[in-house]
C-alpha cells in the first residue's frame, strides 16, 4: 500500500466500501469514486474528501486517480464488469482488486475480530466495537451498518492493535481475511445464486475456520450444521443463549428491559448486563461480541457499560416512532431480508407489544433469493396480522421471469394481505388501521419512513 498514493472505489457509496475510503483517508489517501445515484452516505463522504462521481464517464476520473503506478482500483462484486468506469481502468493497466481484498491486507496487519453468519455480523461485531471503544483499547472497526452511537460504520484508532471486521460470505469475501479470533453467528442457507447449494455455502464457512491464524480463536454458536476446520494451535468454543461455553444465566425480561448474567468458559460470570436494545435476539448477539471481547481480556466493567450504552446500528429493529401510551402508534425499521430474520423479527416485536395489532410492510431483496425462498418467507409473514408486499428490490440482478412478489403472497395465510408499488404504499398509510408497523427489508424501503412517519403523525386516535 506505500506505492499507491490515490485509490479510486467503484461502488463508492456502498456501507462497506465507504468504511474503507474513510480508513485510507485517515492515513493521508486521496480518495475517489463512482456510485451509481447520491445517498445521504455519499453526501457525508464527499464532505469528509471522496471525490465522487454519480456518472460512468471515464472522462470524470480525477487526475490524481489516473496514473497506474500511484491508484489502486477498488469493486464491489455488486458492479458489473461491462461498467465504462472499470474497463477503462483495466484496459490501462491498473491493479483492480476486491473490496474484500483489501479487507484482507487490513486483517494481515492487525488482530482482526471477525465476525461471519447469515445474520447477526453486524450487530454482534458492531457490539465488540463499541465494547473495545468504551474500554479504551479501540480498533479500527469496519461495519455493515451505521452505529447510532458514533453515526458512522467505521472507527478509527492508531494505537490498537485489533481490526473489527464484518465478515461477509458473499462472493466468498471473508475468505481474503486471516482472522485472529473468528465468530459464526449462524450458517441458515443464503445467496444460493452464487453457491448452488447449501453444502457449498456450509463448505464456504468451513474454509474461513481455516483461515484463524494458529494462535487465535474460533467462537461459533451451538447447533450449527457447520463442520469448522482449524488449524493446530486454534482454540475452539461454543456459545449460545442457554448452552455453551459462552452462555446466559438469570435472564429478566419485563417493564421493556432485559437483563442477564454472562457466564464464561473457566466460569467467571459478569453479573447484571442490560441490554441497551432490548430484543431477545441481542442477547445471543452480545453474547457473542462479549465472548471476542473477554478473549482479550476486555474488563468486565467496560463489557457491562458498553453493552448498556450500545443503541444499535440504523436499520437494525429501529424505532422511528414510539408515541407515548399503551395505545401509542409504533413504528420500527429491521434490516432483515432472510425468512429466519424477518421470523425472529416478527417474534420480537409481538414479544415487546403482546397482543397489539402488527402490520409488516415486506420489500424482498434479490430476486434470486425470493425465488430460493419463497415458501418460506410466505409462512415468516403469515405471523403479521397484516402484510403489505412491496415490489422485489434488484440490487445487482436482473430480473428472473415469473419471480415477483406475487410468489410470496399466494401463500401468506394472514387475514389481510396486500401488493403496493411505493407510491401506492404512501398513499395508503392515511387509511390503514395499525397499532404497530413493522418495515422490513435490505433494499430501499428506509427511503419511505420519513413520509410514512409524517402521515401516522398527521392521524388522530
Amino acid at each position: 500500500m506505500k506505492d499507491f498514493k490515490s485509490l479510486y472505489f467503484v461502488g463508492a457509496g456502498g456501507i462497506g466500501m465507504a468504511a474503507l475510503e474513510r480508513y485510507f483517508l485517515a492515513k493521508g489517501k486521496r480518495v475517489a469514486g463512482y456510485d451509481r445515484t447520491a445517498t445521504d452516505l455519499t453526501r457525508a463522504l464527499e464532505k469528509e474528501g471522496v471525490a465522487i462521481s454519480y456518472d460512468e464517464d471515464p472522462a470524470l476520473i480525477p487526475d490524481y486517480c489516473r496514473d497506474s503506478a500511484t491508484t489502486l482500483v477498488v469493486y464491489t462484486p455488486a458492479v458489473h464488469e461491462s461498467h465504462k468506469g472499470l474497463q477503462y481502468f483495466r484496459s490501462h493497466g491498473f491493479e483492480v482488486v476486491k473490496r474484500a481484498k483489501l479487507l484482507g491486507v487490513v486483517t494481515e496487519h492487525s488482530k482482526g475480530l471477525c465476525f461471519a453468519g447469515t445474520h447477526g455480523k453486524t450487530t454482534t461485531s458492531s457490539m465488540a466495537a463499541h465494547i473495545l471503544q468504551t474500554a479504551g483499547i479501540g480498533s479500527n472497526a469496519f461495519l455493515g451498518g451505521v452505529l447510532r452511537n458514533y453515526g458512522s460504520n467505521f472507527l478509527l484508532s492508531d494505537t490498537s492493535p485489533y481490526s473489527v471486521i464484518e465478515a461477509d460470505e458473499f462472493d466468498r469475501s471473508f475468505h481474503q481475511l486471516s482472522p485472529y479470533i473468528a465468530v459464526v453467528t449462524s450458517t441458515d442457507p443464503d445467496h444460493l445464486d452464487i453457491y448452488g447449494n447449501y453444502e457449498n455455502y456450509l463448505e464456504s464457512f468451513a474454509h474461513f475456520t481455516e483461515l484463524i491464524r494458529p494462535d487465535g480463536a474460533l467462537i461459533v454458536h451451538t447447533g450449527l450444521k457447520l463442520k469448522p476446520r482449524v488449524q493446530p494451535g486454534v482454540r475452539v468454543y461454543t456459545y449460545s443463549q442457554a448452552e455453551g461455553d459462552f452462555h446466559a444465566a438469570n435472564v429478566r425480561v419485563g417493564g421493556g428491559e432485559i437483563v442477564f448474567d454472562f457466564v464464561a468458559p473457566d466460569g467467571t460470570v459478569i453479573k447484571d448486563i442490560s441490554l441497551g436494545v432490548p430484543v431477545d435476539i441481542n442477547v445471543e448477539n452480545a453474547i457473542a461480541a462479549m465472548a471476542a471481547c473477554w478473549l482479550i481480556d476486555t474488563p468486565a466493567d467496560a463489557m457491562r457499560q458498553a453493552i448498556a450504552s450500545f443503541k444499535g446500528a440504523k436499520r437494525r429493529f429501529e424505532f422511528w416512532l414510539k408515541e407515548p401510551g399503551d395505545h401509542g402508534k409504533v413504528v420500527i425499521d429491521d434490516y432483515a431480508h432472510h425468512p429466519n430474520e424477518l421470523r425472529a423479527s416478527i417474534s420480537s416485536v409481538r414479544d415487546l407489544y403482546h397482543g397489539r395489532k402488527l402490520t409488516v410492510i415486506f420489500q424482498p431483496h434479490l430476486y434470486t433469493r425470493t425465488r430460493d425462498f419463497a415458501p418460506e418467507f410466505a409462512r415468516a409473514l403469515s405471523a403479521a396480522d397484516e402484510l403489505y408486499l412491496l415490489p422485489i428490490y434488484p440490487a445487482r440482478e436482473e430480473p428472473i421471469p415469473g419471480v415477483t412478489s406475487d410468489i410470496i403472497l399466494k401463500d401468506v395465510t394472514c387475514p389481510v394481505k396486500k401488493i403496493f408499488t411505493k407510491q401506492q404504499l404512501l398513499e395508503a398509510i392515511p387509511g390503514l388501521d395499525f397499532d404497530v408497523l413493522l418495515t422490513v427489508g435490505a433494499g430501499d424501503i428506509v427511503n419511505l419512513l420519513p413520509q410514512i412517519c409524517e402521515e401516522v403523525k398527521k392521524q388522530k386516535h
